[in-house]
């Protein structure tokens, strides 16, 4: 699976792992340690949750820019991870008598995750020549080591939990995992540090205005159409970031609604907490991930693979039926919440989301890296998540409503949101297609 990938993979595979491995700790008790510890309402709680998820993911708009014009992509990693950890080192010492230090806590955090996030996924794609056909099988494997670290951080929360009898506990852990990403990428550098080379010198071929006027009169018209196919491609990407918002706006209820709907609705079980069951989703990541990047590699020896949009949208689709799981769940009992219903329909819920993620996170990433022009390929990237964090301050305001009316409405809403989007792509697909001409 590995032989034909560039050997900095592995290394942004386990810089990465760590990473998620500490932002998922936090995440698997973060809705728990505010409503347990601090003992705020669903609505507060659904606030925080809300705008904390969407800063988080809007910052790394910024952090791209960063290091396309200024630090590079290396530096701005690094001082992101530096951030990271300070940030869950704060929230380990928060509580009731210093509610001060969760909110810095989450500030900081965003601040960091805004330097890190966007730019390591960038080295990912800049690992392998422009067009080559193993960059969506390269961000399988990338997003492979993001859902280790996600499997192993609910686990770890619970462990924590059990033996410090706190969540705080938890965010130490995460603030350690940053560490372990930090040494990883500075031990590996040598590995991927060509990736940033390349870009700079890529980027450095673009023409400045100077440059343009110099060129003759003949050749200007050989270069417009360049020109066109770079706003093809912002545009494919604009279209691709607001489609997207849906499903973040439903994937990422695993930290509210149906971490409401385990601690309420489950039945309590001594080996399956609330905070485990986000388990489920980074563990049939690890499961599905290489049949689905087999099934892909089959289809395209036979040249009948479908285009990256086409799979967006297919997994738009699948996260629809996802959701519909739990419109059944909550209409057949979930709505009492009265610890009645069966764990078997948030793992199927799980399971069935899982398939569509595969086919739209790390197909998302791998557009934005084909599709993006190279001068902006940060900012671009920065951009995707921008669309994400959008979905997340969503997907926060709308759990904050979890409780104001039956439990299989709240999901209906997401359901019919999923298969509306999954209809856009659709729709669009064939100028999204011709967004990617060329790459």
């Amino acid at each position: 699976m590995l032989k034909k990938h560039p050997k900095g993979l592995m290394v942004l595979f386990f810089t990465e792992m760590w990473e998620r491995f500490a932002f998922y700790t936090m995440l698997a008790v973060f809705f728990l340690f505010m409503d347990e510890v601090m003992g705020w309402s669903d609505h507060f709680k659904g606030q925080v949750y809300g705008f904390y998820l969407g800063f988080v993911y809007f910052t790394p708009i910024a952090g791209g820019w960063i290091a396309d014009r200024f630090l590079g992509y290396r530096r701005t990693i690094i001082t992101g991870a530096v951030v990271f950890g300070s940030g869950y080192a704060l929230l380990a010492m928060s509580g009731p008598s210093a509610v001060w230090l969760f909110f810095v806590g989450l500030i900081v955090i965003i601040l960091g995750n805004g330097m890190f996030k966007a730019n390591i996924s960038v080295l990912v794609g800049n690992l392998y020549d422009e067009g080559s056909p193993l960059k969506d099988s390269g961000y399988l494997i990338f997003y492979m080591g993001i859902n280790v670290g996600a499997a192993i951080a609910p686990i770890a929360a619970t462990v924590l939990h059990a033996v410090f009898g706190n969540y705080n506990s938890a965010f130490g852990a995460a603030a350690i995992g940053m560490i372990f990403s930090l040494i990883i990428f500075e031990i590996g550098k040598k590995r991927y540090l060509h990736a940033e080379h390349r870009t700079e010198k890529e980027a450095g071929s673009t023409p400045t205005d100077e440059q343009e006027q110099a060129i003759p009169p003949d050749k200007k018209s050989q270069a417009l159409p360049e020109k066109a196919s770079e706003k093809e491609r912002i545009l494919a990407l604009i279209i691709i970031f607001g489609i997207v918002v849906f499903f973040w706006m439903s994937f990422h209820q695993n930290g509210a609604a149906l971490t409401a709907f385990a601690q309420r609705s489950v039945i309590r079980l001594d080996w399956l907490k609330p905070e485990t069951y986000q388990v489920f989703n980074p563990l049939f990541i690890i499961l599905l991930a290489p049949v689905v990047m087999g099934f892909f590699d089959r289809l395209r020896k036979k040249g009948k693979e479908p285009s990256t949009p086409a799979k967006i949208g297919l997994g738009m689709f699948i996260s629809g039926i996802a959701m519909l799981v739990m419109v059944l769940g909550s209409a057949m009992g979930g709505n009492a919440d009265a610890n009645n219903m069966s764990p078997m329909w948030l793992i199927m819920t799980y399971f069935i989301i899982t398939n569509g993620e595969l086919l739209l996170s790390p197909m998302g990433l791998s557009f934005v890296s084909k599709v993006a022009p190279v001068r902006m390929r940060g900012l671009m990237m920065g951009g995707w998540f921008g669309a994400t964090a959008v979905g997340n301050y969503l997907s926060g305001l709308l759990s904050s409503f979890y409780s104001d009316f039956p439990h299989h409405q709240f999901f209906l809403i997401l359901t019919a949101l999923l298969f509306l989007s999954a209809l856009l792509v659709r729709i669009f697909l064939n100028k999204l297609k011709h967004g990617t001409r060329g790459t």
